[in-house]
């Protein structure tokens, strides 16, 4: 099973990034997806979540800014972040659940003020 996130990367505040996850190994479609984060020196939040069926939801401080989505025919789930500011600066990791759970090796995202 392999998570790989892109998409990373500097940008300056007010900008917008995409992000992606390519699941490989997984029957994606029957998986909950997830964008966690981690600030260096904070634990690792949860930012997104989109589950195999139903609604998504968000943590409160990228309500409005970010997007998650999934494309089951590609086997992706994307997490489109505008209006970015330095606080979202984190290594963002891709997470997949049903039964078992699988982690990326995380993106970086870094916003300048």
């Amino acid at each position: 099973v392999q998570l790989v996130e892109s998409g990373g990367g500097l940008v300056q505040t007010g900008e917008s990034l995409r992000l992606s996850c390519v699941a490989s190994g997984i029957v994606f479609s029957d998986y909950n997806m997830k964008w966690y984060r981690q600030a260096p020196g904070k634990q690792r939040e949860l930012v997104a979540s989109i589950p195999s069926r139903g609604i998504a939801h968000y943590t409160d401080s990228v309500k409005g800014r970010f997007t998650i989505s999934r494309d089951n025919a590609k086997n992706t789930v994307y997490l489109r972040m505008n209006s970015l500011k330095p606080e979202d600066t984190a290594v963002y990791y891709c997470y997949a659940n049903q039964v078992f759970e699988y982690w990326g090796q995380g993106t970086q995202v870094t916003v300048s003020a």
